[in-house]
This record gives structure tokens, sequence and C-alpha cells, in this order.
């Protein structure tokens, strides 16, 4: 029988109600003729209340014990579905993490799978079981607990069904697939019925929470078609695979994220950028986006984005930075960033010029800006940023009906 892998999120798994339409679902594709590995979130809010508990002992806590605590949240979600498909005479067997074989380097917080060993997980598909998987979480080579950061059970999904050469990826959330835009944002925004794992990437590293960018660089390395759905059914789904090139210049979405800080560093040449990025890299903070400019004297200014969201005890790391660089330390937040991504688009000039000028036009002062071969960037204050994903929505992403794709 060929192997399928399902993810599903928070809001899949909120409540015991919906965690048993899942074990409906799942019980559906098992009766199909189908070994069925499960990946679960945890329950609705649960990681973000854990996080205001650990917050309510200290401002600062250890890297290591939120991942003790963060854990729990997908082992709760990963027994009660296992006990919903056995209720329902579906034998199946739920595994954290670490025992499934998910091997991660030992950033805590941020960790990255560095291997997977899913032999006790290709055991009881053997036997005829379901497995469900505790979703964010591994174990790495010290052994230790660790978690993948936001959108990390995607991750595992993906990771799974690359170890176990499944013939698809399924992920399930609120939404049928991903949207040229955040629909709350963009009422009129269309689903996008297939992504090449490019596009997808950087509208995740972007902002966009359909999928995690990591899952995608798994999916793009082993060939993984990856399906984006919806759990409560509907016939639109989203399919990320290799894709041959497209016309160049196409706008695929708009993406955008807040809760960014802007940290700025002056110094002789490159010392103020060597001296940061290594500051950064002691304390295991990773930078989305950095910049540097190098002056017509001695001096160089360095400038690292940063995502609060990743930051576990920001008011502690900043009065850190605040000594160690002093009046060299330029410190901006409450800062966002809106993308515009897609194949080719600054194949020529016209996409950055409309985008600009689109900007421009609404009075949002540019904060900083970046490009790739997929991806303009800017950032602007974060107030700014919802009214500046509409109107870059309606200058360039051309409106156009969704359609099915050849499989």
């Amino acid at each position: 029988m060929g192997v399928i892998v399902q993810k599903y999120g928070g809001s899949s798994v909120a409540d015991v109600a919906r965690i048993k339409k899942v074990a409906d679902r799942v019980a559906a594709a098992k009766a199909a003729g189908k070994d069925v590995v499960v990946v679960v979130s945890a329950m609705g809010d649960t990681t973000d209340d854990l996080l205001e508990l650990a917050r309510q002992v200290t401002d600062s806590p250890a890297r290591r014990e939120l991942d003790m605590l963060l854990s729990a949240g997908e082992r709760i979600s990963m027994a009660l579905l296992s006990m919903a498909l056995n209720a329902r005479n579906v034998p199946a067997v739920s595994f954290t993490g670490s025992q499934s074989g998910i091997i991660t380097n030992d950033a805590h917080a941020n960790a990255r799978i560095v291997e997977v060993r899913p032999f006790r997980v290709q055991d009881e598909l053997e036997r005829g079981k379901v497995v469900i998987v505790a979703g964010y979480q591994g174990v790495s080579y010290k052994r230790e607990v660790t978690t993948l950061g936001r959108g990390g059970s995607d991750t595992t999904a993906v990771a799974l069904a690359a170890a176990l050469d499944a013939e698809a990826c399924e992920i399930y959330s609120d939404v049928e697939g991903v949207y040229s835009a955040d629909p709350r944002v963009v009422p009129n925004a269309a689903r996008l019925a297939e992504l090449s794992y490019e596009e997808m990437q950087e509208l995740a590293e972007a902002g966009a929470k359909v999928l995690n960018a990591q899952a995608v660089e798994f999916a793009k390395e082993r060939g993984i078609v990856i399906y984006a759905r919806s759990t409560h059914g509907g016939p639109g789904e989203t399919l990320i695979r290799k894709q041959p090139p497209r016309a160049p210049g196409r706008v695929a979405g708009i993406a955008s994220e807040k809760g960014l800080v802007t940290i700025g560093v002056r110094g002789e040449r490159q010392d103020g950028l060597s001296r940061l990025v290594e500051w950064l890299d002691k304390r295991q903070v990773g930078g989305k986006q950095l910049y540097f400019e190098q002056g017509p004297g001695q001096d160089g200014s360095a400038t690292v984005v940063l995502s609060l969201e990743n930051i576990h005890a920001f008011a502690e790391l900043r009065q850190e930075l605040s000594g160690t660089f002093g009046k060299e330390l330029t410190l901006r937040e409450s800062v966002g960033a809106i993308s515009a991504i897609g194949a080719g688009i600054n194949a020529t000039f016209t996409n950055l010029r409309r985008f600009l000028a689109a900007l421009a036009g609404m009075g949002a002062p540019l904060v900083g800006l970046s490009t790739s071969s997929f991806r303009i960037s800017a950032l602007v204050e974060e107030a700014r940023v919802e009214d500046a994903v509409r109107r870059l929505h309606a200058e360039l992403v051309a409106p156009a009906e969704p359609t099915a794709p050849d499989v």
C-alpha cells in the first residue's frame, strides 16, 4: 500500500469535536487502502497559552525549558486523535517527535531537522496501524527535546513524507489552499491552483502562514508534491511542486509580516557587520534580512532584520545589545514587511517601479528594500502593512480564476 502523510494544524484540532472530524477523515483514508501517517499541531491556542504561562514565571525563560514546555501541546493532540481512531476500531498509535526518529540540531526554539530515522513508524505501519506524530518537535543529537519554530509541524510532515517515500503529503488548515494574499486582508484574493517550490518558499519566508518555508525546502530537495487543503472539505486546493519556467514577470501573490525590528550597527569597514552577526549567532538569533552599506571613507553600516516571533526574550536582548554596542547601535521597532512574489519578478524593473509607485501613492515611507529573482520586499511602519497589502495586490496581481492543474 502507498503511504500518505497528512498534517492538521491547530485550528483543525482546536477542540474535541474537530478532533473527531479529523479522525473521520483519517479513517476514510485508511479504509481507502492507504498507510496513513498523521502529523498534528497543538490544539488551537495551546502554544500561545503555554508561552504566556512561561512569561508569568519569568520575562526571559530558558530556551531549553521552553522546548520542554511547548512540546507538551502536540502530545495532547496526538494522544486524543489516537484515542478517537481506536474508538472507531481503527488501530492507531501516537509518537512524540523523538519516538518518530526526528533528529535535529541543538538550536532550542528554532531547531532544524538534520535526519529522520522512522523505524518505529515503519514497524507500526506494517502492523496495519495509523501512526499519529506530534509535529513541531524532535530530539537533538545530544538527546535534548527541541522545537522547530513557527510552522514546524509542516516541516515534520514533509520530512516524514521524504523518509517514508510517501506518495503524497497533504497539509490541512482552515483555508482551501494558498491565496494571492491573506483573504482576511484582501477579500477578493484568489486561490492559487499551483505554485512552484520557489514561489511557495518565498511566500512562506515573507510571512504567508499556510506553509512553513523549511517544509517547502525539504519537499523541493526530495521532489515531494504538497497538497494544501482545507480541513472543512471543499474542492479547492493548491499543489506545490516543480514547475517548468514561467513567463517572467508574473506576480503570484502578496505576503506580509508584522512584529519585525531592525538592528543597525556602524563600524570601521566591515567591522560593525562582523561584530553584529557574531553577537547574534552566539545567542542563536536568526536574521530575516541583512543590509550592508560601505561609505566612501572607512565607515560601514550594517542592518539586520529580526522577527519578534522567534525571540522569546526581546527585552533582555535589547538591553544586552545596548550595553555591547552603545552609540553605534540603532534599533527600530514596530516594523512590518510587504513582499510581492513571482517567478522572474525582477526580469525587468517594471514590477519594482509599480511596487514603489503604489507605496509612494499611499504615503508609506520605506524603512528598507530588498529584491531577489522571486521577490520584492519593502519594510514599512507596521501600522501601514495591511493598507499596503491591499494596494499592492490591486496594482500587481492580475485578477484570474483558479484553474485545475494537470496531475
